[in-house]
């Protein structure tokens, strides 16, 4: 196999993993949002307006995945109140939680990223997985001292291989 292999791990709610993989993988529609979010910027607002209007599918087809993927915790529901000439009128917009970025991080095409956005996943993705990492091993009853010479081995090992 020629092909570049990146290794993905995504960590998924134990009760609803098989809902939140069939809600993401089930459909072009829930990929075609998170692609969307990647394109606009991975912490930026996605306006309900906005995919309505970008994507293919009809307003009760995106709401109705909309709705799933907030459910289910990989977007976050918000509300902006915006003020016009003799009006004022309230735009619902999503946010990727946690969980929803790592499932847009799958379908990003690397090479399409620029170098310092890049950069700035390699950084959040860093600082999230040792966030999940401690808390999973707080619950295994493993010691955060053991995690960092770990950790310390590992950065000696590469530094020694480049």
């Amino acid at each position: 196999m020629s092909d570049k292999v990146y290794p993905y791990v995504v960590f998924l709610p134990k009760s609803r993993k098989q809902k939140v993989l069939e809600a993401i993988f089930g459909s072009e529609v829930p990929v075609d949002i998170l692609k969307y979010a990647i394109k606009n910027g991975i912490s930026d607002k996605i306006y309900q307006k906005d995919l309505i209007s970008e994507l293919k599918y009809s307003n009760k087809t995106i709401i109705d995945h909309l709705k799933t993927l907030t459910d289910l915790g990989v977007l976050r529901e918000q509300m902006e109140k915006s003020e016009g000439p003799g009006r004022t009128v309230w735009l619902k917009y999503y946010r990727l939680t946690d969980l929803g970025k790592w499932f847009a991080l799958l379908l990003v095409e690397e090479e399409r990223l620029e170098r310092e956005k890049k950069a700035e996943i390699v950084r959040k993705a860093f600082r999230s997985y040792i966030g999940w990492i401690m808390k999973i091993s707080g619950k295994l009853g493993i010691n955060k001292k053991e995690l960092f010479e770990i950790f310390a081995e590992e950065m000696r090992r590469l530094d020694g291989d480049g």
